[in-house]
């Protein structure tokens, strides 16, 4: 089936709200959403602010009570049925994200697949809530944990994955007992809408799940909001520093997700045609539009003069072309001005010395002049004091370092300031498991090129990569939708008498 017919009756002129269990199409400002692939306005996304917010969150307060006291079964049984609409319309999702962000069709639906996987993981709440109990901590008295929802939670998520990324919070939200607000990226908001109907048809309660699109004054009236008790955020490292500081600030719990600089060290024993496909796939999928892509190539000794001829001709054969096409390998970059900055990045990188193997800047596709275009670069001889190795380029770009050793390789890794993911492809048993220990990341592939944890893992990085203590999704996504509660009970037989002055021990 064609994007057209997919996409029939699914977008708009204009993407809206959605508010206690419907779509709020008036009011306020709005700005473009773009097609990427032909540089069209395809529609407007409206701008919340304030206003927006304290409706969505008023709604999400008073269904709140009745969904924290639903037993976690039903709740699970709604999202049940949200798994199997999931499924269904996967590729009318998956044709949405591509319409609008620009990534390929197969891509946008492995994105939908992982966004389901961590549906499936919170259909498990029943097990994932339950507490510990202790018979007879002291004489005649039990002592048990349990964990309860938060309240009003919300959710500040990137352009990058407009399905995946809502799905590592509001799932694990929902599941838990919180009502939950969504703030989509303005850039490809049509798919917040389609998911928020979903639910609905699930049989979710109106006003337990929000949508405000919107920029920064909707995002202030989250972090601001007396009644939101948690917010979660997955974007670039200086707002997720703000977020962290400001919802922190406002007496709230945060979960901030930042930026990365990943590498993947090639040691000489590797397979290099297995470490070229990792390198290609992982640093130009997406058109590099992702927080795990890899941008560095750390080569170790030899290996760069063999790796580099093979790197450069691939780079050259990327198949470069409108996301929908079905032999697509790498679709547009989201909006003019993000191509405008990465190929700005490109020409910083010639300014400071390193080779420019493959150049991808003025790429034009038939047909699609005035897409937002641009292919695959291939640096060599990058060092670290220089910006393409040191900043995030969110693009297809990929920066090769040289390095004399394995001890040289790792301690390069552990110097950045970014911690998010980091791959290694060796055959030796040893070196991997050195490097697994040894590196000062977040989440490690051995001769895997993207290590994104599965949905009962979690996911999140060390260093300037993550505000906050907890990793998305995952356990570690319980317990942050959830505060745990210790209960000690005794009845009247038990209770000895007369008044006990001491601090209370095991008796």
């Amino acid at each position: 089936m064609g994007a057209s017919e997919l996409l029939k009756n699914v977008t708009t002129a204009t993407v809206g709200h959605w508010i206690n269990g419907r779509a709020v199409n008036e009011g306020g400002a709005s700005q473009d959403v773009f097609n990427p692939a032909t540089g069209a306005v395809a529609r407007q996304v409206l701008l919340g602010g304030t206003d927006e917010v304290a409706a969505a969150v008023a709604a999400a307060k008073a269904a709140a009570p009745a969904w924290a006291d639903t037993p976690p079964l039903r709740r699970a049984r709604v999202l049940n049925k949200f798994l199997a609409l999931m499924n269904e319309h996967r590729d009318t999702l998956a044709a949405l994200i591509t319409a609008e962000h620009g990534k390929v069709f197969s891509d946008a639906q492995g994105e939908v697949t992982r966004g389901i996987e961590i549906v499936e993981f919170s259909c498990g709440i029943p097990q994932l809530l339950k507490g510990d109990f202790s018979d007879q901590a002291s004489t005649g008295i039990d002592n048990w944990t349990l964990r309860q929802p938060l309240g009003v939670v919300a959710g500040i998520t990137p352009f990058n994955f407009p399905c995946m990324v809502p799905c590592w919070m509001f799932p694990v939200a929902l599941a838990c007992g919180n009502p939950f607000i969504l703030k989509p990226s303005e850039r490809d908001p049509s798919a917040s809408l389609f998911i928020a109907d979903l639910l609905r048809q699930a049989g979710l309660p109106d006003g337990v799940f929000n949508v405000v699109q919107g920029g920064k004054a909707a995002v202030d009236a989250l972090l601001e909001h007396p009644d939101v008790k948690a917010v979660s955020f997955v974007g670039s490292t200086p707002i997720a520093q703000y977020i962290y500081e400001t919802g922190a600030r406002h007496g709230k719990r945060v979960q901030a997700l930042g930026g990365a600089k990943n590498h993947l060290v090639v040691m000489p024993d590797a397979d290099i045609e297995q470490a070229v496909d990792a390198l290609i796939g992982a640093a130009y999928g997406s058109a590099g539009e992702r927080c795990m892509a890899i941008s560095v190539a750390v080569l170790v000794g030899e290996v760069a003069d063999r790796i580099i001829p093979k790197l450069a001709e691939r780079a050259k054969a990327l198949k470069v072309k409108n996301g929908m096409e079905p032999d697509a390998e790498m679709g547009p970059i989201v909006t003019r001005q993000a191509l405008e900055r990465i190929e700005g990045y490109i020409a910083t990188g010639v300014e400071e010395g390193a080779t420019l193997v493959v150049d991808g800047r003025n790429f034009s596709v038939p047909e699609h002049e005035a897409g937002f275009f641009t292919g695959g670069t291939l640096f060599d001889q990058v060092t670290p004091d220089m910006r393409i190795y040191k900043e995030e380029i969110f693009g297809p770009v990929l920066a090769c370092v040289r390095v004399k050793d394995f001890a040289e390789a790792v301690a390069l890794v552990n110097a950045h300031e970014f911690g998010n993911g980091v791959a290694c492809f060796t055959s030796d048993g040893h070196v991997a498991r050195e490097f697994g220990r040894r590196v000062e990341v977040g989440m490690v592939g051995i001769n895997v090129p993207i290590p994104v944890p599965m949905a009962w893992q979690g996911f999140g990085g060390w260093k300037k990569s993550l505000f906050g203590d907890m990793h998305a999704y995952g356990e570690e996504g319980v317990r942050f939708y959830t505060r745990q509660k210790s209960i000690m009970q005794r009845w009247p037989a038990s209770i000895g008498k007369g008044a006990e002055f001491v601090m209370p021990t095991s008796k």
